[in-house]
């Protein structure tokens, strides 16, 4: 089992020698728009998976995801063999490509903020000229009892 520090340096270095090979060496317009997020690596240095995001050429264009795990799919054998050159290691880790859901779940998380700052709005404008459903105090104050009545009391279980 390799060192963690070891481990996170060699999955580091993997990420930016994919990242490189994808944007100058390999020719395939599918890679155009393929981003590297990050990369993990196993214990014992023998696999990494590389996680990817695809990007759409405008705001208005679909990314192609299909396109893009198919060319990397096929790139896959090149990469390892820029990463075995690049790192220096006795054994080049296999690479998986698991496209990254961080763009999907990042807009999730955003209309989820949206929905709940309409909510606080709503709550907000119904809560302005509201008054309370009770007294303003709605608590009983405490009794008080005279002085005289404690004093009763004492001379009497005496």
């Amino acid at each position: 089992m390799a060192d963690p520090a070891r481990a996170r340096k060699l999955a580091k270095r993997i990420s930016q020698i994919v990242a490189h090979a994808i944007e100058h060496d390999i020719k395939d317009p599918r890679l155009n728009y393929v981003t590297i997020t990050d990369t993990k690596i196993t214990a014992d240095l023998h696999d990494a998976t590389v996680y990817y995001t695809v990007l759409g050429e405008n705001l208005e264009s679909t990314p192609d995801h299909a396109g893009a795990a198919a060319a990397l799919e096929s790139a896959r054998g090149v990469l390892r063999t820029k990463v075995g050159q690049g790192t220096g290691v006795r054994y080049t880790p296999t690479l998986a490509f698991v496209a990254d859901s961080i763009p999907e779940d990042a807009k999730r998380i955003e209309d989820l903020l949206a929905k709940a700052r309409e909510a606080d709005a709503e709550v907000a404008r119904r809560a302005t000229g509201a008054q309370h459903a009770g007294e303003a105090d709605p608590y009983k104050p405490p009794r008080e009892e005279a002085e005289d009545d404690e004093f009763a009391d004492e001379e009497t279980r005496r």
